[in-house]
Order: structure tokens, then sequence, then C-alpha cells
């Protein structure tokens, strides 16, 4: 079973999260998304639409893992999430997360480094990194920062709770809500319709809105603080917390 499924829809490749039953991202998942993004980035398609499968869109890093990674298996994991979010970010052609279901942490931030966000009624979407016990790598607190206003990023990452995808569309989180059933279709005719604009124009003025944010996750990466220590003693009994409050 492929971690990362691939479908041609016309002109449209749409990527789906394979791990169930919430997409957790694994260390496999990680790599496995930084090494497709940077196949597709060296000859992109034209659109792309990501999204999960089951109720998920994805659950971000997975708590009961999370606590068990060795020191090098944790600097591994946050390097893989910065490049997969400044990949994801930065990639030079349309993309359109279908949010399909529940997006939590890094599942909602990946779903912000999208350039339109289509989402399913009845998801729930939050950053819980704070509840959780687990620190925001530097490319995914600049992600949030570049594409939430103020009052979205403070309200999602103080408070750290789940909200309803409405709420989150009032908030300026998604783009669109739509019923389950047609979420991935409707993502797939947006795509399709960023793909029928000039390439090269979309490409350049993509890189104009969104470059300098992209230099600057590529600039603060290497020294990105995570790397001296992400996980602490906290993050054990915080996640134990929400996942048998689950």
């Amino acid at each position: 079973m492929a971690l990362l499924e691939q479908e041609s829809v016309g002109d449209v490749l749409v990527v789906r999260m394979n791990r169930p039953p919430a997409n957790a991202m694994a260390p496999e998942l990680l790599e496995a998304g930084v090494v497709l993004c940077a196949e597709l980035a060296a000859d992109p398609p034209p659109a792309i639409v990501l999204t999960g499968s089951g109720s998920f869109f994805s659950g971000g890093v997975d708590l009961k893992l999370a606590p068990t990674l060795t020191e090098a298996e944790q600097i591994g994991s946050v390097q893989s999430i910065n490049e997969l979010f400044l990949g994801w970010y930065g990639f030079p052609g349309p993309v359109v997360a279908a949010v399909n279901g529940h997006a939590v942490a890094g599942g909602l931030i990946l779903a912000l480094c999208a350039d339109f966000r289509v989402a399913a009624v009845g998801a729930r979407v939050g950053l819980t990194e704070a509840r959780v016990g687990i620190p925001y790598p530097v490319a995914a607190m600049m992600g949030v920062k570049a594409e939430l206003d103020p009052r979205a990023a403070r309200r999602l990452v103080l408070q750290a709770e789940l909200i309803e995808i409405e709420q989150a569309h009032e908030l300026g989180v998604v783009d669109e809500v739509v019923e389950p059933a047609v979420v991935v279709d409707r993502a797939i005719q947006v795509a399709e319709g960023l793909a029928a604009l000039p390439t090269r124009a979309y490409r350049e003025v993509k890189q104009q809105l969104r470059g300098e944010t992209v230099a600057a996750m590529r600039a603060a990466i290497p020294s990105d603080p995570m790397l001296e220590g992400w996980l602490s003693d906290e993050t054990e009994g915080a996640a134990r917390a929400v996942l048998e409050g689950d």
C-alpha cells in the first residue's frame, strides 16, 4: 500500500495521503512527501490536488509515535517537516487542498501550503501543537503567519483547539466549504481553472506573492531551534491526555 497515492484526472494530479486511520505524519510519510514534492517540482504537472483518505485530511504528527522517537529521529522529523512545508508552499505551479476531513496541527499547516483550500462539511480543524506539547518547526510557524491574518493565527495557535469548518471559513482558514461527497471534485475543478492560466505567468506571480516567505523559510531552516530539541518532558503526558480524551 502506497503512503501517497497518485491519480491523474485530466490535467490534474491528485495526491492522496493513505496512512490510516488519520494520515498522521510519521517519519515514513514525511519522507515520502518530501521526495514526491521534489520530484513533482522538477517537472510540474499542470495542477495538483492534495487530499487525504478516510475521515481525515491529516491528523498531524503521530501522537502515539512522537514520544518514542530518539533524538536522531526527532531531528529527522523536524528536517522533514520543514522541507515538506517549504516544498509545497513554494511549489512552482497550482496546488489545491481538498480537505476531505479533519485537518489537525501539521495536517492543517499542510493545507495552508496550498494555493486554494476546499473543505468538507463536518471537518474540524485546528493548530493544536501547544495542547500536545509539540512546538512548531520554523517553516510551519512561518507558513501559519504568512497565510492567516493575526486574529486567526492568535486564535488557532494560542487556544490550540479544534474548530468547526464553518468557523474556519469565517476566519479565512479555508476558501470554500462543500459537501464531503464533492470535495475532491470541487478541488479538481478549481485546479483545472488554475491550470488553464498561463503557466509561466502563474509561476512568476506565485513567486512574487510567496517568494519572500519561501526565501525566509529556506534561510531559517538550517538554524531551526527545534533541531536542538523538539520534544520535551511535557510531550508524552500532553499527547497521552489528548489521545485518551479522544
